[in-house]
């Protein structure tokens, strides 16, 4: 087989070349694209799911249909510890930039610039020093700052201000916006509660910027936890392994564009193995293509490809992660997966000190630093879980 022509695209936020087992998701997309189009009231959407299920690729797909219907759109990637105040500025300048074009009234969009310009120079210096040095700062807009709109310096209040601002350039102009946030449990606390509180302002006046957001699966509780009304204000939907007929079409898809197709048992083999995660599915394929002599891939090729495939997850998607922790975070998460069932199902932290002959007191560290490092997640309270799929299962393969 050519390995050139292989269709297949295991990487990070890297869309596939067949998007298979997400029409739900896009269909709800498309009627709160619809929705807020038509001026009707409409709530933001966030989307949770485990690391390798494709929450990426199905942002940057929503992504594209608002831009299909001409709407302004930006992007960030959440990170422990850093404000969104100027990654949020960023985004919106390219939103708006993207509908200046468009608007007939230009000093209405420098009017906004020059209010985004001061709200991206309100926040302290990422040494934490005071506003004094903020101006320093360049966020890259050729206008004048606008004082007194939006540059508080508290973000709760800037943001609104600024989100209700951008709401009124895209009324202008017939359409909408959207800011995509991906890992958005990342968002620092104070922060989420500020994104939380624009996007009730917008909810109650209406104004067409939908905030999309993608996360872990406990996203939903920690933005209950900023906002008790954040439930009622997005509408959530949670993205898992794909069922077989949608995995099989995953893989078959793009391979008979290619005028190339799998036997049966193949199909059954590769879904025994990637267990339905879109990742998975992109990394056993490629090595079952690069590895068949021809057409049809067979199941002898699907088990003469899994050791190399094997291999490479074993480097890239779960060692690279372990190599990320500490020893101590190591040793905890070693103790949560010989706990875990095959399915690596949330065990109980009293359980993991238990395993490891400590206190519970003493594991919070641990703990904390691997679920600020993204590599578990708290399913509720005293249960923690892998935010990987497999990842128990890799840690028990692995040498003590």
């Amino acid at each position: 087989m050519d390995p050139v022509r292989n269709p297949y695209a295991p990487g990070a936020g890297q869309r596939p070349p067949e998007l298979a087992g997400r029409d739900r998701e896009l269909q709800q997309f498309e009627v709160v694209l619809e929705r807020v189009a038509r001026g009707r009231p409409e709530r933001s959407m966030i989307i949770t799911g485990l690391r390798g299920v494709g929450k990426t690729v199905l942002l940057n797909a929503f992504r594209s249909m608002a831009i299909q219907r001409l709407w302004g759109t930006g992007k960030i990637e959440a990170r422990p510890d850093q404000s969104i105040r100027r990654p949020v500025a960023s985004a919106l300048h390219m939103a708006v930039r993207e509908l200046a074009p468009r608007h007939r009234a230009p000093d209405r969009i420098e009017r906004f610039l020059g209010v985004l310009k001061a709200f991206a120079q309100a926040g302290e210096e990422p040494s934490g020093r005071a506003r004094a040095r903020a101006h320093r700062w360049q966020p890259g807009i050729d206008v004048p700052a606008v004082r007194g709109r939006a540059d508080s310096g508290d973000l709760e209040i800037d943001l609104t201000e600024l989100f209700v601002d951008a709401a009124s350039v895209a009324t202008d102009v017939g359409v909408g916006i959207a800011l995509f946030v991906d890992e958005m449990q990342d968002v620092p606390g104070d922060d989420v509660s500020a994104l939380c509180a624009a996007c009730h302002e917008l909810s109650q006046i209406g104004g067409p910027l939908i905030v999309v957001g993608a996360g872990l699966p406990h996203l939903p509780a920690v933005l209950s936890a900023s906002k008790s009304y954040s439930e009622r204000l997005f509408r959530y939907s949670r993205i898992d392994r794909l069922d077989r007929e949608s995995a099989d079409i995953a893989l078959l898809a793009p391979a008979e564009r290619e005028d190339v197709t799998f036997t049966p048992d193949a199909l059954d083999a590769l879904y025994l193995a990637a267990d339905g995660y879109p990742y998975f599915v992109q990394a056993y394929a490629k090595v079952a293509w690069d590895v068949a002599p021809d057409s049809p891939i067979t199941a002898e090729d699907v088990r003469v490809a899994a050791p190399e495939a094997e291999s490479e997850l074993a480097v890239g998607f779960f060692g690279s992660r372990y190599e990320r922790a500490t020893p101590a975070e190591r040793d905890y998460m070693r103790a949560m997966a010989m706990l875990g069932d095959e399915g690596d199902s949330p065990v109980a932290t009293s359980a993991v000190a238990e395993e490891l002959g400590r206190k519970p007191s003493s594991l919070s560290p641990a703990r904390d630093g691997l679920i600020k490092k993204g590599l578990i997640y708290s399913a509720e309270r005293g249960l923690v879980a892998f935010t990987v799929p497999h990842f128990g299962q890799f840690l028990r393969a692995q040498p003590a």
